[in-house]
């Protein structure tokens, strides 16, 4: 999986090991990505949590990650989740800080998700196999820019992959989750104030831990969900 070192990618590494599944997080933070799989392969007896660094928004990167994955004896993908992202926050008082904004969010949110994908379908379990893509809220009822835009855009791919692999026996989903916290994404930017505004949005009066987007995660993975793809699932 994708951006598995923190928050929501740290919790489905997790509810996968529980399990017993191999896992492969990948992210471009070697020491995260490094302390993350050591926590979780110490935390559960007989897990098997392994580590890629690489920039998914790189081919070149990209293409290491599936030969990691390769020598690793790893001639099948079961599940793939599609989790890297971020927001780029910049400046849009020019045209080209509004092509920068842009291009970063969707370098972040839509290509990493993308080049990964195409380079693994090959060894997509097939029939059988699953791809989990993580989206976002801000897709749908906007409020953050380009990275609106971007996350809509894996809705929309997410949508195109599903019709494509379909007969192949590989299902594709979209999990919107709303307002997580202990994750990393809202960095420095987030106040009392803000949480306060956030929570007091939501209908349960409290927001999503990163469990509970993992949980909907692997339900999407199983077999208990095999008759489900082309949908956005959302965990708000």
């Amino acid at each position: 999986m994708s951006g598995g070192g923190t928050g929501i990618g740290r919790a489905v590494a997790f509810a996968f090991a529980r399990d017993s599944h191999n896992v492969a997080i990948v992210g471009r933070r070697k020491e995260i990505l490094e302390k993350t799989s050591y926590e979780i392969n110490q935390a559960i007896s007989n897990s098997s949590v392994v580590s890629v660094q690489g920039d998914l928004s790189l081919p070149g990167d990209v293409r290491r990650v599936a030969e990691k994955l390769a020598a690793l004896g790893w001639a099948n993908v079961d599940v793939l989740v599609n989790n890297a992202g971020g927001v780029f926050v910049g400046p849009e008082n020019t045209l080209e800080e509004v092509v920068e904004d842009w291009t970063q969010n969707f370098r972040k949110n839509v290509l990493t998700m993308c080049l990964i994908t195409t380079q693994l379908l090959p060894v997509i379990r097939s029939p059988g196999g699953a791809i989990i893509n993580i989206s976002s809220i801000a897709a749908l009822r906007g409020g953050g820019g380009s990275y609106s835009a971007a996350k809509a855009a894996v809705i929309g791919w997410t949508y195109d992959l599903a019709v494509r692999l379909g007969n192949k026996g590989v299902r594709v989903n979209a999990v919107v989750p709303g307002y997580v916290t202990q994750t990393e994404f809202f960095g420095n930017r987030m106040t009392p104030a803000r949480h306060e505004k956030l929570v007091s949005q939501t209908l349960l009066g409290r927001p999503a831990r990163p469990e509970e987007i993992a949980s909907v995660v692997k339900f999407l993975a199983s077999d208990e969900s095999s008759y489900i793809t082309g949908q956005l699932i959302h965990v708000n």
